[in-house]
């Protein structure tokens, strides 16, 4: 086992990450002080109100804003711990569509929706640098299968999919490459509730049987139950509370989890 697959060795590290926006002329930081850990084949869920940070968090750890101080480590496939703020743009593209996976909230932003379906799923492949048409085509139509969707589709147009479906899509387009590291932001926001117990199911069955890493922002706690070891609660950019999930939800510490916790609890 090589150093980029020891398991008790941290994938991805948050020191100390402080965030302001340019905009905000009360000079408060939408996150401060942030500081974790993610290890290979571990999901984290981020959880909080909207407002919370939680999104601003995870778009710095992509590398999408800039923190003002602290640092967001990444162990690639080699072992090798790259400073993900500090390295050359091109080297942040690449691993953006190879070692990661980035699941928008809104389907739409994460899919190119003037290609087809099929051409989603084989463009990251594209990216690594197959070309062969036939084998981009198979491996596309085995992907939405796995996805749920019916492959005799792989020439529509995500615009013709429902919303559910194409969240599918994406995850789809996003675990093609087998990314070590997926990010996830609201993935269930505005589905159908029946839909969103399906996507669910697939995110968890699929996370596992891949041994992805991920971090899944959510407001929903059950969402956080569902797919997560250890969940992590912010408020007003600190984090308050972080231990396994069961913990933090049956047992919360903090004042503030309790009342998320409550809130979902009572009638």
């Amino acid at each position: 086992m090589n150093a980029g697959q020891d398991k008790a060795t941290p994938l991805l590290r948050v020191d100390s990450l402080c965030f302001r926006f340019p905009s905000d002329g009360l000079g408060r930081d939408a996150v401060s002080q942030a500081t974790l850990e993610l290890f290979p084949g571990e999901v984290l869920a981020v959880v909080g109100e909207s407002g919370s940070g939680k999104t601003t968090l995870l778009n710095c750890m992509a590398g999408r804003l800039t923190p003002r101080e602290g640092s967001v480590r990444y162990r690639d496939a080699q072992g090798e711990w790259l400073d993900v703020h500090a390295m050359p743009e091109r080297r942040r593209r690449l691993l953006a569509r190879t070692e990661w996976g980035f699941v928008e909230q809104q389907a739409t932003a994460g899919l190119r929706m003037g290609v087809s379906a099929g051409a989603n799923i084989g463009e990251r492949l594209m990216g690594l640098g197959d070309r062969h048409y036939g084998k981009l085509r198979e491996t596309a139509a085995s992907w939405m299968s796995r996805v749920e969707l019916d492959a005799g589709r792989i020439d529509e147009s995500p615009r013709n999919f429902s919303g559910g479906m194409r969240q599918r899509l994406q995850i789809a387009r996003n675990l093609v490459t087998r990314p070590r590291l997926v990010l996830m932001d609201e993935p269930t926001t505005g589905l159908d509730v029946s839909v969103q117990a399906k996507l669910l199911d697939l995110i968890r069955l699929l996370v596992a049987r891949m041994h992805v890493s991920a971090v899944v922002v959510t407001h929903d706690l059950g969402v956080a139950r569902l797919l997560a070891h250890r969940t992590l609660v912010m408020r007003e950019g600190h984090i308050v509370e972080h231990g396994l999930t069961d913990r933090v939800l049956d047992d919360p510490r903090h004042p503030y989890t309790q009342l998320l916790v409550s809130s979902v609890v009572t009638p």
